[in-house]
C-alpha cells in the first residue's frame, strides 16, 4: 500500500490574497467576517489542488491567519496574562493583539489590534523557525500558566474539507515541541514542568477529532532533530506514552534534521507512523526503516519542502523502493517537511526562462511529483513515463548548462590571499580613529537602514517595472523619497543617518538581480511573518558583481547632509540563506562567491567617501545546523565570509552589523570573531535579556541593542526607551552603547515612524544627561 501525504501548505495564496486581506483588516478596510471567508476560501483552493494530485489525506490545521504557533496559543487557552484581557475581546483581536502588540492609538477598534483603550502591551517576541526564514510568535511560560482547550476554529477547519469531500489529516504542532520552543517568564521557572497540565488538552482534542471523523493526527515534533538533554526524551516518552492510550493514529513527524541520538527514541514512541525527512538525513532512512516496527507506517519525505529545484524522481524512486521492501510494500512517500517555505507554484513564472523554469518546482508542481512517485511505485512507471523522461531532460540539461559554471570567479578565489578576511588594526585602533573621524556624542542614535515603503514609492517602482515611467523619472522619483528621509532624520536629530533604501524592493532581491548568478520569479512569495512576504532570488550559478550596486544612491545622500551616511548593504550570509541555493556545490563555495562580490562594494563606498558601511547578517544564526556537533565547520566558514565582505576598508571606516530574532549567547565568540565595529540587534520584545549575554562575554565592539519593536504598531514613550538603555548599561559599559530600533522601518508608516524615533533620541539626550550627571 502506497499512500502520499504533505506536511503542510503555504498559506498566502498565489498573489498574496492573504496578504491583502490581512492588512486591509489591520487598517479597519475589511471586517473580521470578510476576513474569514477569504481565509476559507484559500484553504479549499488549497486542499483541491491537494485532492487533484491524488493525495491520501488533505491537510488541516496548517493554516493560520499570522502564525501556526501563535494559533496554538488560543487552542489551548494560555494567552500571557500581561494583555489583559477581559473576556470582551472576540478571539481574533487577542489573536492579533499577542501577534502585533497592543497600541496606544485612538483607532485601536478599527484596527482589529485588540487593545483596550489607554492599553499597551508589546507583542510576544519573535524568532526563526529553526534554521528557516519563518519566523514564529514564541510563547510564554510561568508558573501561573494554565491550559483549557479552544478547538472551534480548528474543528470548524476540519468541517471545510470534509464537507468539500475530502478526508482530513489534521496536522499540529506536538506538545513537547511546543513546550520546548516556548519562553519561561520567571526565573527559575523549568516550562517542561507544564507538561501533566498540557497533556489532558492534547487528549481532549484528539478526542474531539476523533468524534468529527479525523482518523490522522500529525504531530510535528521538530525538536528530536535536536541535541535534546534526557529531561525533554523522557518528556517525549512520557507525551507519546500516554496519548497513544487515546485510540487515535498519531502521525509523529520530524523535519529538518538527522534524528541522531534520537532516532532509536523516535522508533519506540507508541505511536501509529512515523515521518522521517530523507532529505536533509538520507543516511538515515534505511536504519529507520529496520529499526521502525511493521506495524506502524513510515513517512518518507523524499520531496525537498525547503528548496525550489525539481526532484530527482529517479534516485527518489530508487530511495523508495528499497524503504518499501524492507516495509513490506507499505509505505507513506511526503514532502520532507510543510511547503510553507516554498511558492505555491513557479510552473508559469513568467520571469523566468524557459530552461531556468524547467529546472523548478513551487508546492504544486512538488504534489505533481509525489502524484508520480505514487504511481511508479504501483509498478505503473508506463503511465508515467513522460514524467520521469522530463525529469532526466531537466535535470541533464541544469548539469550542463554553461550558466552556472563561471572560470573567472573560479579563478580570483582560488588566488585569494590567506589574509583576505582581516582587518588591518585591532578594534581598540580602530574605535579610536573611528571617533576621531566621525565625532559622535555618546549614545549615539542611528537606525538600521530602511525607511517607510510609501504607496507612492510602491507605485513609481511598479510603474519603472512595467515600462511606464522611464528611468531618468524613476531616479529623480527615489532621490526625492531619499531626500525627504535625510531631512526627517536631521530634524529629528538623528546623529549616523542612512538614506532609506527607496529604490530596494527587499534586501536580498535588490542586491540579487544586480549580481551575476542570481534570477527572480514574478510571483515565488514565501511567508516570513505575518503578513511579510518575501520573494527568495534563484541562486542558480557563480556569483560575481559585474557594476557598483549602491554607490550612487549613498553618495547622493551623503551630499545632502554633513552627518556620517551609512553605506547600507546585506552580507553574503544573508543572502545565501535568503535565496534558494543552488544543490550542485557546497554552500560555503557559494558563500565566499557572494562575499567577494560584497567586498568589491565596500572598497567602492569606502573610495566614493562613506565612512560608515553596515553589513547586515540578520540570517548568520539561522544557518545554524540544527545540531551542535556540526557547528564549528559552518560558523568558521560563515564568519569568515564576513570578514572576506569587509575586509579592504581603512582602520578609520566603520563596519556596522544587524542581527535580529535570534538566541545568540551560545555562539558569542564566533560573533566577537566577525569583528564588526559596531553590532545592532533586536532586544526590545525580550526586554533586553538577549543583551545580558553580550554582558557576561564582554563583547568587546561596540553595541546597540534596539529600543523599541518595529513589527507592532505600538510606539513606547521615550521613559519606556530609558529604562531598556539603564538596562543595556547595566551590562555593557554605556561608551559602548549605540541608540537604535529594533529593525528597519519599512513596513512601518511615516507617522508612527516619526513618533517612535523623536522619542528614541528623546531617550538617547536623557541618557547623555544622567551619564554627564555622574561624571
Amino acid at each position: 500500500m502506497i499512500k502520499t501525504h504533505i506536511l503542510g501548505f503555504p498559506r498566502m495564496g498565489e498573489q498574496r490574497e492573504l496578504k491583502t486581506a490581512l492588512e486591509r483588516h489591520w487598517r479597519g478596510e475589511l471586517g473580521a467576517d470578510a476576513l474569514e471567508a477569504q481565509a476559507a476560501g484559500l484553504r479549499a483552493r488549497h486542499w483541491t489542488l491537494q485532492r487533484q494530485a491524488g493525495l491520501d489525506h488533505v491537510t488541516v490545521g496548517d493554516f493560520a491567519l499570522y502564525d501556526h504557533v501563535a494559533h496554538l496559543i488560543q487552542l489551548f487557552g494560555c494567552e500571557p496574562r500581561r494583555f489583559g484581557f477581559t473576556g470582551e475581546e472576540t478571539l481574533l483581536q487577542r489573536y492579533f493583539a499577542m501577534a502585533r502588540g497592543t497600541a496606544t492609538h485612538a483607532h485601536c477598534e478599527a484596527c482589529g489590534c485588540g487593545a483596550a483603550s489607554g492599553a499597551g502591551a508589546p507583542a510576544l517576541e519573535m524568532t526563526k523557525w529553526f534554521d528557516t526564514n519563518y519566523h514564529y510568535l514564541v510563547p510564554e511560560f510561568d508558573s501561573t500558566t494554565r491550559f483549557s482547550l479552544h478547538p472551534e476554529r480548528l474543528l470548524a477547519e476540519v468541517d471545510e474539507a470534509i464537507a468539500l469531500p475530502a478526508s482530513p489529516k489534521v496536522a499540529l504542532l506536538g506538545p513537547v515541541s511546543f513546550l520546548h520552543l516556548g519562553k519561561s517568564k520567571e526565573e527559575g521557572f523549568d516550562r517542561l514542568s507544564l507538561l501533566e497540565q498540557l497533556l489532558p488538552a492534547y487528549e481532549a482534542l484528539l478526542t474531539r477529532l476523533a468524534a468529527r471523523g479525523v482518523t490522522w493526527v500529525q504531530l510535528d515534533e521538530p525538536i528530536l532533530g535536536l541535541d535534546l538533554p534526557p529531561a525533554w526524551q523522557a518528556a517525549l516518552r512520557q507525551a507519546y506514552t500516554r496519548l497513544a492510550r487515546n485510540g487515535q493514529h498519531l502521525l509523529l513527524a520530524t523535519y529538518f534534521s538527522p534524528l541522531a541520538d534520537n532516532l532509536a527514541l523516535a522508533c519506540e514512541l507508541p505511536v501509529a507512523g512515523l515521518h522521517v525527512d530523507a532529505v536533509r538525513a538520507p543516511g538515515e532512512l534505511l536504519d529507520v526503516a529496520r529499526r521502525l516496527p511493521l506495524e506502524r507506517e513510515l513517512s518518507v519525505g523524499i520531496v525537498d519542502g525547503r528548496n525550489i529545484w525539481r526532484s530527482d524522481l529517479d534516485a527518489a524512486l530508487s530511495t523508495l523502493r528499497q524503504v518499501r521492501e524492507l516495509r513490506g510494500g507499505r509505505l507513506w512517500v511526503a514532502t520532507s517537511c510543510s511547503l510553507l517555505h516554498v511558492p505555491i507554484s513557479l510552473r508559469h513564472d513568467q520571469a523566468l526562462d524557459t530552461e531556468l523554469r524547467s529546472w523548478l518546482a513551487g508546492a504544486t508542481e512538488k504534489l505533481d511529483e509525489l502524484r508520480v512517485l505514487k504511481r511508479a511505485l504501483w509498478n505503473d512507471e508506463s503511465g508515467v513515463a513522460n514524467e520521469l523522461a522530463e525529469s532526466r531532460v531537466a535535470r541533464a540539461a541544469r548539469t550542463g548548462s554553461p550558466r552556472v559554471r563561471n572560470g573567472t570567479v573560479a579563478a580570483r578565489v582560488a588566488a585569494m590571499p590567506a589574509d583576505a578576511d582581516r582587518r588591518r588594526a585591532p578594534f581598540p585602533a580602530r574605535q579610536a580613529a573611528q571617533r576621531r573621524r566621525l565625532r559622535l556624542p555618546a549614545f549615539p542614535t542611528t537606525t538600521i537602514g530602511s525607511f517607510p515603503q510609501t504607496p507612492e514609492i510602491r507605485a513609481a517602482r511598479a510603474a519603472f517595472k512595467r515600462g511606464q515611467l522611464p528611468q531618468a523619472d524613476y531616479h529623480l522619483a527615489m532621490q526625492r523619497e531619499i531626500e525627504l528621509a535625510v531631512r526627517k532624520q536631521e530634524t529629528l536629530g538623528l546623529d549616523v543617518l542612512v538614506h532609506g533604501e527607496a529604490e530596494r524592493n527587499d534586501m536580498v532581491e535588490y542586491f540579487g538581480e544586480q549580481l551575476d548568478g542570481f534570477a527572480f520569479t514574478a510571483n515565488g512569495w514565501v511567508q516570513s511573518y505575518g503578513s511579510r512576504c518575501v520573494k527568495p532570488p534563484v541562486l542558480f550559478g557563480d556569483v560575481s558583481r559585474p557594476r557598483a550596486m549602491t554607490v550612487a544612491w549613498t553618495t547622493f545622500a551623503q551630499g545632502l547632509t554633513d552627518k556620517p551616511m551609512k553605506g547600507m548593504l546585506t552580507g553574503p550570509i544573508t543572502i545565501l540563506q535568503w535565496s534558494f541555493v543552488r544543490d550542485d556545490q557546497p554552500r560555503a563555495d557559494t558563500a565566499l562567491q557572494i562575499a567577494l562580490a560584497i567586498r568589491d562594494e565596500v572598497a567602492d563606498l569606502e573610495a566614493a567617501g562613506i565612512a560608515v558601511i553596515q553589513i547586515d547578517e540578520p540570517a548568520i544564526r539561522e544557518g545554524l545546523p540544527l545540531r551542535r556537533a556540526a557547528w564549528g565547520g559552518y560558523l568558521a566558514w560563515a564568519t569568515r565570509a564576513f570578514r572576506v565582505a569587509a575586509g579592504p576598508v581603512r582602520d578609520d571606516t566603520q563596519i556596522h552589523t544587524h542581527m535580529c530574532y535570534s538566541e545568540f549567547n551560545d555562539i558569542l565568540p564566533e560573533i566577537a570573531a566577525m569583528d564588526a565595529d559596531v553590532i545592532t540587534i533586536e532586544t526590545s520584545r525580550s526586554d533586553m535579556e538577549l543583551l545580558r549575554g553580550f554582558g557576561d562575554f564582554r563583547y568587546p565592539n561596540e553595541i546597540g541593542p534596539g529600543v523599541y519593536d518595529i513589527h507592532s504598531p505600538r510606539v513606547p514613550d521615550a521613559a519606556e526607551m530609558v529604562r531598556l538603555l539603564n538596562k543595556a548599561a547595566e551590562v555593557i559599559p554605556a561608551e559602548q552603547l549605540w541608540v537604535n530600533p529594533d529593525c528597519g522601518l519599512k513596513t512601518r508608516g511615516w507617522p508612527e515612524t516619526e513618533a517612535a524615533l523623536r522619542r528614541m533620541v528623546d531617550a538617547a539626550k536623557s541618557m547623555r544627561s544622567l551619564a554627564q550627571r555622574h561624571e
